[in-house]
């Protein structure tokens, strides 16, 4: 095996290859001369605005046709709570997977569902696993809790000064709720944590917010009570910050089994041994094996939580369905479990602690997002626990379809066959 010089050198010397050092070096220096106009900026679209963007881009008709067509321009103000500077819609494939049955405590019944992606491969996994699913009688989903949380910090002279402070924040709580929960109808303050590290203060604020998904709101509760602590706290920070980087916010942590962030969700499944060799071409014995070798590998990397590809039915689902695609980072933490019963069956489970899904608010009212949504009937009010249910169950799906085909040995040939041969230049592997 080379070593880290070995990769080093050979790393340098394709650098170089045709540039003197000197060269390279000034294709490094800053740039003073004078840029580009930019863009007109904003939130507002009007016909007139998004005209000038366009008069800024060195872009052919052809370019400006495939991204603005003339459906998309009659309905481009809909979007102006979603998007600044607009210039166009990006479109990706949708292609449905299933049904799925999901026995929830909140979804109920048969789900198709909608996933956009220019992965070749991905829906026919998750279809595939579904199929499955539903031959079986479906998964039991169960929400297990939920929390959006914001982590603002709190800056002091010294450790004793945040300790007196931390002492008023734990006598006042229930006026920070109320200063919070003033921001809006919908969300509530459920608890506090404070974390005391030298003179800074952290304190972790989870808030319910209904069939949003909510961090929006979160951001404006939590605003509204660091106002207040600020006004009324006889120990004045020197300054805070109203996000401090500890609510795991758009990245997986490692308090992500310790809390919820989100809505933390388990579906499992017990599949016959006649079903898994039928569908899947491998035994649940076999299965098993993969799933052990694959938990060690996840220990030995050094992964929170171990799955196996959690991210991306999630991401098709959330484009497809108007959630916060960056959320993924969260949401796609979490725990896939198998055992072979002693009747020879699979048990299959998923759990995941940071489902980030909502059915109302952010992109869910967007025209196809909604759409998506009410095809699977869970858009609007009362949904969002139903949603996240759906969500474990597609996860659990996922995780069956890929582990299968691992352990069948037929991963690689399904993505060669499904990418069609088409290689680099339209996107598929080989």
């Amino acid at each position: 095996m080379p070593s880290d010089s070995l990769h080093a050198r050979s790393f340098l010397g394709r650098l170089f290859q045709g540039y003197s050092q000197d060269e390279l070096l000034k294709r490094l220096e800053p740039d003073l001369e004078q840029p580009a106009q930019h863009v007109p900026g904003g939130a507002h679209i009007t016909p007139e605005i998004v005209e000038r963007r366009w008069r800024r881009i060195a872009a052919t008709p052809a370019v400006r046709e495939i991204l603005l067509n003339s459906v998309d321009a009659g309905q481009m103000e809909c979007y102006s709570r979603n998007i600044e500077n607009f210039i166009g819609v990006a479109r990706l494939p949708l292609g449905l997977a299933g049904p799925l049955r999901v026995n929830g405590l909140f979804a109920r019944g048969d789900y198709y569902l909608p996933l956009a992606t220019s992965e070749a491969a991905l829906v026919a996994s998750y279809h595939r696993g579904a199929c499955l699913l539903s031959q079986t009688g479906g998964c039991s989903a169960m929400l297990l809790a939920e929390g959006v949380s914001r982590s603002p910090g709190f800056a002091f002279d010294t450790a004793r000064q945040a300790g007196l402070f931390a002492a008023w924040v734990v006598e006042h709580l229930e006026d920070i709720r109320k200063a919070a929960q003033a921001t809006t109808r919908h969300g509530t303050l459920e608890d506090l944590r404070i974390t005391i590290e030298g003179n800074h203060i952290y304190l972790l604020l989870e808030f319910r917010t209904g069939d949003a998904s909510g961090q929006n709101m979160a951001t404006i509760a939590t605003e509204a009570a660091c106002a207040l602590i600020m006004e009324q706290a006889p120990v004045k920070p020197d300054y805070f910050f109203v996000e401090a980087n500890m609510s795991g916010d758009k990245k997986a942590s490692a308090q992500s089994f310790l809390t919820v962030r989100g809505k933390k969700v388990t579906a499992e499944a017990i599949i016959p041994a006649e079903l898994v060799e039928q569908v899947l071409h491998t035994t649940p014995g076999r299965m098993c094996d993969y799933w052990r070798m694959s938990a060690m590998g996840g220990v030995l990397s050094g992964t929170i939580g171990v799955q196996g590809h959690y991210a991306n039915g999630l991401a098709a689902l959330y484009i497809a369905c108007g959630q916060d695609a960056a959320c993924i980072a969260e949401s796609a933490v979490g725990v896939t479990r198998f055992e072979v019963r002693s009747d020879g069956a699979l048990y299959a489970s998923v759990t995941l602690p940071n489902l980030m899904v909502g059915t109302v608010g952010g992109g869910t009212a967007l025209p196809t997002q909604k759409a998506c949504l009410e095809l699977m009937g869970l858009y609007g009010e009362g949904n969002a626990r139903a949603l996240a249910e759906v969500c474990a169950g597609m996860a659990l799906a996922g995780e069956l379809s890929i582990i299968g085909a691992l352990a069948a040995g037929e991963f690689t040939r399904a993505h060669r066959k499904l990418a069609r041969g088409r290689g680099d230049a339209a996107g598929g592997e080989q």
